[in-house]
């Protein structure tokens, strides 16, 4: 059998097996950083941008962990989005799948828009793990279907989004029915002030682990940017997909409604077009994964609370139809694509109100490329920040001939003439060196 790092971790054999056949030879920083943490039952904050291997630096020592002889609950991981939930609970399968059969290790993923009955009814056997949304795990809980009492450790996966989407107090009512010396391990983008107060209440001492990205982008991203120029946008973002020829393209739009826009502006261009915002009921939402997943679209329009519990493998393109208002955005949008060593082109399309936008993120370290179509075809064109460059270029060449042309001591008549003749005479060599 062969080896891989994840062994000195002292694991299981079975999650060591299932290791392997997933492929996974060396752990992620995160990984590195945390599972040791975890496996000595510590509470943990882990903040980490998606791709980062962030879902096994929990879930392998939680499966690890497990008691298979007694059939209770013992884990609980929550979900923003039922995508996301569903997500994690086949990442669990994979490495469960492995367990002896005699230590079978059970897990249930429960989310909203399914079956309350149905759900109830799986659980006349209460699993090891529970996986699912906080507003339907607090349901059942109500319901007195499930028992969590007997649980130790808690995750809270992407908590700033729980946030955003109004879940932190199903989470807090979750917790606070779970044993007093609870293990709470939470992941997340970003750590918003909002979020404190939660953590606080259940985290007396937690490992706070920051893992920044190496660069704010995958190093393999190019960032593209289009200009709209009065342009009918939905027919520029076509000529864009239709250059890119992408393998699988996500479009960003800010809005539900815009989405829906964009969508259906490029199928009626004869596009074949997948969609995921809020308003798809989740049956819909399901197929559209599927439908994803088995490459039936080669582009898909989304809006960000909608992406970003969901992880599509094989994106290539990402568009920006419009920039986020919230920057943070961009990157976890452009994060969806360049993953695991492949490159990837994040093409944004601006405005000249979005100047103020590109500037913050030119200063967060992000390098964009300056294109436009012409004719139906890519075409590099200048920076457009080319003159406020060369003025600043000029103000500097300025400062520096003012600085070094020293005002003598004692001023002669005819001294300001003869000063803006030298400052003149030096600026005119530094452009002539500029120009060779």
């Amino acid at each position: 059998m062969e080896h891989t790092q994840f062994e000195r971790f002292n694991f299981k054999p079975f999650i060591n097996e299932g290791v392997l056949k997933l492929g996974f030879f060396q752990p992620t920083e995160i990984q590195e950083r945390l599972i040791p943490s975890i496996k000595r039952g510590e509470s943990v904050i882990g903040q980490s941008q998606t791709g980062t291997g962030k879902t096994h630096a929990y879930l392998l020592p939680i499966i690890d962990k497990i008691d298979s002889s007694k059939n209770e609950v013992q884990a609980v991981i929550t979900a923003p989005t039922r995508e996301l939930a569903t997500q994690i609970y086949q990442e669990v399968l994979k490495i469960t799948k492995w367990s002896p059969e005699e230590e079978k290790i059970t897990a249930k993923v429960f989310v909203g828009g399914t079956d309350k009955i149905r759900a109830i009814e799986k659980l006349k056997t209460q699993p090891h793990i529970v996986v699912g949304t906080p507003g339907r795990i607090n349901d059942l809980i109500k319901e007195q279907a499930l028992f969590v009492h007997t649980a130790p450790s808690i995750v809270v996966d992407e908590a700033d989004l729980m946030l955003d989407m109004g879940f932190i107090q199903d989470v807090d009512q979750i917790a606070s029915k779970m044993p007093e010396k609870l293990q709470i391990l939470v992941f997340s983008a970003t750590i918003p002030e909002k979020l404190k107060p939660f953590l606080k209440k259940y985290m007396d001492n937690p490992r706070y682990t920051h893992v920044a990205p190496k660069q704010v982008t995958a190093a393999k991203v190019e960032h593209v940017l289009i200009p709209s120029r009065h342009r009918n946008k939905v027919r520029l973002l076509h000529d864009m997909l239709v250059n890119y020829n992408p393998y699988l393209a996500i479009v960003f739009t800010n809005t539900k409604k815009k989405a829906d826009e964009v969508a259906d502006g490029l199928i009626a261009k004869g596009l074949k077009v997948g969609r995921i915002h809020g308003d798809l009921s989740p049956r819909d939402r399901k197929k559209v994964m599927k439908q994803i997943n088995d490459l039936e679209f080669q582009y898909v329009v989304a809006t960000d609370l909608a992406a970003r519990g969901i992880d599509i493998e094989g994106v290539s393109h990402v568009i920006n139809y419009e920039l986020p208002t919230d920057l943070d955005f961009y990157i976890h949008r452009v994060g969806r694509t360049a993953r695991a060593g492949y490159s990837g082109v994040a093409a944004t399309i601006y405005e000249p109100s979005d100047e103020d936008a590109l500037n913050k993120l030119e200063k967060m370290g992000i390098e964009f490329k300056n294109t436009d179509i012409v004719n139906g075809e890519f075409t590099k064109v200048s920076d457009r920040n080319r003159r406020k460059k060369r003025v600043k270029q000029e103000d500097e060449i300025d400062k520096k001939a003012k600085s070094l042309i020293r005002k003598p001591s004692k001023v002669k008549p005819g001294y300001k003439k003869k000063m803006s003749h030298e400052v003149d005479a030096y600026k005119k060599r530094q452009r002539r060196l500029k120009k060779k």
